[in-house]
């Protein structure tokens, strides 16, 4: 069985395994052992947040893997509370001694907060933690289009991914498009929608004629779109199927029938409107 991960190149060279292992909404006490399950099954890409409160578990898990640590890609993101310039900095200082490595491989704006504050501001700060050498690239995550020519216009250094909600219910197709035109990776986060479109019985039917579970399936159609996705599971049944992906294909016709499941269905906020700080 063929489980070796492509890797994508970033547009400033740095490279990224299509498939990683996401974090989001494990407990911090259950992060270490759930993350070096996935490092032990063969993930070398693992996501996290200072959001989701398990930065600290993920350093442990890198740190005791017996991994070197340049064959393991971490991506974390900027709390929404630390836009302004300053606390970004600061943020960012508090991440990388939070896992407790010396760099981390992408760090993404985690959402715009078009409301509250000027993220163009944000990105600046950015840039310069880029500019420090401690992060290898940095990104964004839910920017629109029109949040990504903003940054265009006023800013250097062009995002190398954006990561934002892809999957067959809300395929994203424009904003993808957007994307690569402008060599910004997208990355699909709630890549399964929560699990619901695990039931749609056109996914059940090419998970039964190719013999593979429906997240498999799933999973599968977002890798030859090229979205690079972290399915987050702390089984290890379902983490161990979720990296089985490199084995088999979906024809032309599974890929489009999926595509057509299309129905600009969030399972998570529009970032136009979400200005959530935490307190």
């Amino acid at each position: 069985m063929t489980t070796s991960v492509p890797n994508i190149t970033l547009n400033n060279g740095v490279e990224i395994p299509q498939l990683g292992f996401g974090v989001f909404q494990i407990p911090p006490e259950e992060t270490k052992a759930a993350t070096l399950t996935a490092l032990e099954i063969g993930y070398r890409h693992i996501d996290t947040a200072e959001m989701y409160g398990n930065e600290e578990g993920v350093g442990q898990a890198v740190r005791e893997s017996g991994i070197d640590r340049s064959e393991i890609f971490v991506t974390s993101k900027l709390n929404n509370g630390f836009h302004e310039p300053e606390a970004a900095l600061a943020a960012f200082d508090t991440t990388l001694k939070t896992l407790d490595i010396d760099y981390v491989d992408l760090f993404l704006v985690h959402w715009p907060l078009p409301g509250v504050l000027d993220y163009v501001e944000t990105w600046k700060a950015m840039e310069k933690m880029y500019e420090g050498g401690k992060v290898r690239a940095i990104g964004v995550s839910n920017f629109q289009q029109h949040h990504l020519n903003r940054l265009f216009a006023e800013t250097t250094v062009r995002p190398a991914v954006n990561q934002i909600e892809v999957h067959p219910y809300l395929t994203q197709d424009p904003l993808r498009a957007f994307d690569a035109e402008h060599q910004i990776a997208t990355e699909a986060w709630s890549p399964i929608a929560q699990g619901k479109v695990l039931d749609d019985a056109v996914i059940e039917r090419i998970a039964r004629r190719t013999e593979r579970t429906p997240a498999q399936v799933v999973l599968r159609w977002h890798i030859q779109r090229n979205d690079i996705v972290f399915p987050k599971s702390v089984t290890r049944e379902r983490v161990q199927a979720n990296f089985e992906l490199f084995d088999f294909e979906l024809s032309d016709a599974d890929m489009s029938d999926i595509s057509a499941l299309n129905r600009d269905e969030r399972t998570g906020p529009d970032p136009d409107q979400f200005n959530y700080i935490p307190s």
